[in-house]
């Protein structure tokens, strides 16, 4: 059953809402960034942690945009608010995954990036290695994405580095399927839609259904381009309900005029 899921987007210390395919640096003070933001929040992350809390969210994910160390000072302040709830990515690696987890209080962390060469090629040593030390259950691999068409069809290929870099990976069923044996959910933005308020992607939600490895139905979360609460009901029907969805610009405490935080709520308490 497609579910609501939150999320706290962090950049350069405060929680935003970004076009995500504008995205390119750690701060907007830096000269010449180009990053497009939607929503800064006036608000500290601990706001939209307890709101989630309070209104029994669960598996909502902090994302850290950038290397800024204010990110990383934002996120621990949501996981203090909620410990042990919240979903934690950016910038996570075997270095420093333990940490988020079992000091900062994590629930999962979400790793991307480090999944990744330098040649661009994904790294299963690595999977299995960070799968080892945290476990299985506490860890999300995002597969975020951007579309190649090739040959008159759509492909999606998965983007690290903010979303910049595009690597070697094409979403498939046999990537989720072998993927899916090192972690315990997935995370997939669609960075060409993020931000837009324009429409899902309903042939990526569709695939991602496709494509859900056994085991894993409301265990794999879509973002990118929602703007009304309809949206959680074609989400539900492309997908046969294995999908959740993640609302950003387009929902009102994130300074959107197109969805209520408070019918997100009912939707998810009227699937409970």
């Amino acid at each position: 059953m497609t579910k609501f899921r939150g999320c706290i987007d962090i950049h350069a210390g405060q929680v935003k809402q970004i076009v995500g395919g504008t995205l390119t640096q750690d701060d907007t003070a830096v000269e010449g960034d180009t990053t497009t933001e939607n929503f800064i929040s006036n608000r500290p992350s601990s706001y939209y942690a307890q709101l989630y809390k309070d209104n029994g969210i669960e598996g909502c994910h902090v994302i850290k945009l950038g290397s800024n160390p204010a990110n990383d000072e934002a996120a621990k302040l949501a996981c203090s608010t909620w410990p042990h709830k919240l979903q934690v990515g950016g910038g996570i690696n075997i270095d420093n995954a333990l940490q988020w987890l079992d000091e900062y209080g994590a629930s999962h962390v979400i790793v991307t990036s480090w999944l990744f060469n330098e040649s661009k090629e994904f790294d299963w040593d690595r999977l299995a290695h960070i799968s080892s030390l945290v476990g299985k259950s506490r860890l999300i691999v995002d597969l975020s994405c951007r579309t190649v068409i090739v040959n008159g069809q759509s492909q999606w290929v998965v983007a690290m580095n903010k979303w910049q870099t595009l690597t070697s990976t094409v979403l498939s069923e046999s990537v989720f399927a072998k993927i899916s044996q090192y972690c315990d959910e997935f995370l997939i933005h669609a960075a060409d839609v993020e931000g837009l308020c324009q429409g899902i992607d309903e042939n990526l939600v569709s695939k991602l259904g496709e494509w859900c490895p056994e085991g894993f139905e409301g265990k794999i979360v879509y973002a990118g381009g929602a703007k009304s609460i309809q949206d959680l009901s074609v989400v539900h029907k492309l997908s046969h309900g294995k999908v959740d969805l993640t609302y950003g610009s387009a929902l009102d405490i994130f300074g959107g005029k197109l969805v209520k935080f408070e019918e997100l709520v009912q939707w998810n308490k009227s699937k409970n």
